[in-house]
Order: structure tokens, then sequence, then C-alpha cells
């Protein structure tokens, strides 16, 4: 068999990559291995530290010919901890002074100004800081703008802007404080800063499935408080090694982008009474326009971290609610269902908090343009199946249904006119005849589709039927006699109407059991996993 001249280009190419491949793999696990034995202490004093680029051997005295000079560590050892400061605004700030501070009093440990972008105006910084700007640039190797290669040592202090260092054993403290737990659920060292409102201790909880972050109040302890989030100023220690173990190590705002994800993981963090640090720049900012600006940002930036976290809903521990999800004026947080499907469930996570909450909103809307036109109506479906089991809509869900009397449509101004058309109410809800069939549908906007069907049955011989009927198994003809009389039940906050025997009304549809055993729509392509608790 003769091998043409493209054949062999093509078999040399694909060796040549082969290779390529082989020695940055080779040169990546050489780099990774050579920062986890210097950050467990090896005697590597005759190295530079990362980072710290042409400077060689680190400012002070600190490091004469290889050998260390007091500090923090014992001789032939580098520095143990890396002072990183991250959040800070360019038209204002106290870095300089910050590391000015710090160097100071332990001019041997590495100190790095992280950035997204090159700081404007630049940032004046002193002899042994450095600044690390995160954005990518297409000249330059990953390693220049990845944090984890640019910190060599065992521990990083997270400082906040404007923060100072009195004397250099409030970092000793704060590391034995850590060495202390071992190998325990503490993997986070706290301080607080002396500044007018002072550091909380709060408990944080993350449940994916459901989009949501709960925040509650700790109590304080006496020898500190040991918790899952902190709100307000602190500067905190962790190890470098869990610091990069983490999905987004350096978000903003920090301290909600690091609890998160260290909760999700079952750390805790152990806020000290004391050393505390001090910060002589409080208020940070020197005008109220500055401050403006900084509250927007912030506002930005935890927008854009809560939804990159898939976090539509945060409870403040006040008990306010922030929302991250959709509103009446965006479009809803899932796209077209197919298979009865939703995108969430493949992700393993339930209906978005947000679009809950709007078709809560929704469907007391209808049940009251409802009753008080006239119109009888029942639950009917899934929605019913989530008032017998849950009093509420199915945690999965992401519509909502109801039956309703043919002959009680004209009783109604919103739907006796829509063989012409949608309307629009002054409400903004968006009434229509659904294109799928022979129904009616009431979206929560114009922008968000979640919405409300409304199925439309009259009686023939004591059965309640329609003219067409869809593919769903629920879809199904059923005697009148679990209509007369309906009956209240609790569902989505309010008092709906239902069928008068509910459970057999359900099994008729869905099959015995179908109350006490939930699934999802179609099993066929994505069940649920019931060893999950699935709550009330």
């Amino acid at each position: 068999m003769r091998i043409s001249f493209c054949q062999a280009l093509l078999t040399g190419a694909i060796i040549l990559n082969l290779l390529i491949l082989y020695y940055v793999s080779r040169a990546q696990q050489q780099m990774m291995e050579k920062r986890r034995e210097q950050s467990k202490g090896l005697k590597k004093a005759s190295l530079p530290v990362a980072g710290l680029g042409a400077m060689g051997n680190l400012v002070g005295g600190s490091i004469v010919g290889g050998a260390k000079i007091g500090g923090l560590e014992g001789n032939m050892r580098g520095p143990r901890v890396t002072i990183l400061v991250l959040e800070f605004e360019d038209f204002e700030n106290y870095v300089g002074v910050v590391a000015r501070s710090f160097l100071r009093q332990r001019p041997e440990l590495p100190f790095l100004a992280v950035a997204e972008s090159p700081p404007y105006p630049p940032l004046a910084l002193p002899e042994g800081a450095r600044l690390l700007v995160l954005s990518p640039s297409p000249d330059q190797p990953p390693q220049t703008h990845r944090p984890e290669f640019n910190v060599q040592t065992e521990f990083v202090l997270l400082v906040p802007d404007g923060v100072e260092l009195d004397h250099g054993r409030q970092i000793e403290r704060l590391i034995r404080e850590l060495e202390g737990e071992g190998g325990g659920p503490v993997r986070l060292v706290a301080a607080p800063v002396l500044t007018r409102s002072a550091v909380q201790c709060l408990h944080l909880r993350v449940n994916l499935r459901e989009w949501t972050a709960t925040y509650t109040s700790a109590a304080s302890g006496s020898s500190g408080s040991v918790c899952t989030a902190l709100q307000g100023d602190a500067v905190v220690l962790i190890r470098t090694e869990d610091l990069f173990n983490l999905s987004v190590p350096l978000g903003r705002p920090l301290m909600s982008s690091l609890f998160v994800q260290t909760s999700l993981r079952g750390w805790k963090v152990k806020l000290l009474e004391g050393p505390s640090f001090s910060a002589s720049h409080r208020p940070l900012f020197s005008s109220a326009h500055n401050q403006w600006k900084v509250d927007s940002r912030l506002k930005d930036a935890t927008s854009h971290l809560m939804r990159s976290f898939g976090m539509k809903r945060v409870v403040l521990p006040d008990g306010r609610d922030q929302w991250f999800g959709c509103s009446k004026e965006t479009p809803r947080c899932f796209g077209t269902v197919r298979d009865d499907t939703p995108e969430y469930l493949y992700l393993e996570r339930w209906t978005p908090p947000c679009c809950l909450r709007a078709l809560r909103e929704t469907t007391k809307y209808v049940i009251n343009i409802l009753e008080s036109s006239g119109v009888r109506y029942w639950l009917e479906g899934g929605s019913l199946l989530g008032a017998a089991r849950h009093q509420d809509i199915i945690p999965w869900d992401y519509d909502v249904d109801f039956g309703i009397y043919l002959e009680d449509i004209p009783n109604c101004d919103y739907l006796k006119n829509l063989d012409s058309g949608s309307l629009v109410d002054a409400n903004g809800y968006v009434w229509e005849r659904a294109v799928e069939g022979d129904f009616y549908r009431v979206q929560y906007s114009e922008a968000n589709h979640l919405h409300v069907d409304l199925w439309p049955f009259y009686p023939r011989n004591g059965v309640m039927t329609r003219d067409t009927w869809t593919e769903h198994k629920q879809d199904v003809e059923f005697p009148e006699h679990f209509l007369q009389p309906l009956v209240p039940m609790q569902f989505a906050g309010i008092t709906a109407y239902g069928p008068n025997n509910h459970r057999a009304f359900l099994e008729l549809k869905f099959g015995e059991g179908v109350i006490e055993n939930p699934q999802y729509p179609n099993p066929a392509k994505k069940r649920l996993d019931r060893s999950r608790t699935l709550g009330s």
C-alpha cells in the first residue's frame, strides 16, 4: 500500500502535535510540583521568590546569601506567607500605604497587589511589592497572569485596602491559630479591622439545587467565633493550597466569592477577638461621588458573581431577599422546554426561585380574575399534585395548570375575545390562545414567558371532556362529580379550588401512589434521585 504525500504530511503533523502536548504537560507538571515543594517550606532559599521578577533576593536584608535572618520561619526557609491586596479602586486607594506598612514590619514577605486590568493611574508601589494583573496578554506566557504561579508560600494573607500592620506578631498569631486547627473544618482564620462597623460572624447555607444562599447571624464564643462567612472588614489567612483549590480563588466581591465556595466544601472560618489590624484611612473615599461609584461597582460585581455561581436568591441576615434572576422585564431563566424536561433538571437543579416567585404572582393574579369574573376553575395536573404534596408549586415545575368550565369563558373579558389574538392587560400580563392546542395561556409579561395554562372542559353525560387532547397521560376525561363541589386547597400562598377528592382524581390521571412517589415529568429523559431530601 502506497502512502501519498498528503497522508504522510498529515501523519507528521499529528505526531508533532502529540509531542508538543507531551512536553507542555510535562512542563506544567514540573511547575506544579515545584510550587508544592516550595509551599511546604523546603530549603529553596537560593531561589528567588516567584512573582518578584528581577528583584532576586528579598529586600531589607532578610535573606542574605541564601540564609534567612529572623522572621516567621527558621533558618534556611523562605517566607511562609504572601500578603495579597485584591479589592481596591483605581481612582482612589491606599495600596501603596498598605504595602509600605507591611514591608516596614516584615520586609521579607512577598506583597502582591492584584487587579483585573492595569490600574490607571498606575499604583505607586514601594520596592518589594509588585502588581499582578489577572487579565491575560497575548504576548505573555500564562503564568504571568495566573496567581497560583505567583504565590510560592504556604499561606496567603488577604488584606483589605487601607489596612496597616502595627507589628509582625499579628501575622504570627494568625499562623499559629490556623496551624492549631490541624486538619479540621476550620480552614481560614480572620482578624478584625478597627473600623466604625465591626466585622460579623455569619452562618452561610448554600443550596445549589434551589439556587439560593442564606445568611444568618452566628453567636460569638469566648475564644473567638467559628462560622462559615464574615460580613465587614477583616484580614483573612488561608493556606495557599486551599485558596487555589477553589474554582474562583480571587473573585469579587472577595468575601462573598470566598465564603460561597468554602461553605460548599464544609470549611469554616475562625474570627479571632484579636489581634486587630488598624485602618487609619477610614472611610476609604474622600467624596460622596467616589463612594457612589464604589457602591455601584460593588452592586454590579455582586450581581455578576452571583449569576456566575448560579445564585438567583440571597437571603440576608436580616431576612431581606436579594434577587439575581429573572424579572417581569427580563426573559425567564430557562429556554424552551423539550420532552417535558427543563434544562435545569440536567444540571441537578430545580426551578429557580425567581421563576417560582413569578409563577406564584401570576397564579394569584389569574385566580383573582377568574373568581371575580365568575369562571369556575380547579387545580389540574401537576399543579394539583403540588397542592396535595407541598401546598405549593412542585419545586421543579415550570408552569401552573387550571381546568375551567368552557361555558364560563364568556364571563371573562380577558378570555372571550382571544380568538382574534393576544391581549396585554393593564398590569402587563399577556392573555392569549395557545398555539400548541385548544387552551388559554396567561404569561407573566411580554418579556418573561412564565405562564399559567387554562384548560377548558365541558360536561357530557356526567363526564368532563374536551374536543382536543394533548399527548400528556394526565390529559384524560374524568367524572364531573369530582367538581361537585369544588373544595378550597392551599396553593402558592393563597387558597385556590380543587377537586373534592383530590387523591382519587390524581390517581385516576397519574396512577396509584402518585402523591407519595414523586418523579420528574419525563423519567425516560431524567429521573429524580429520591435519595436526596425532598422537603415539604
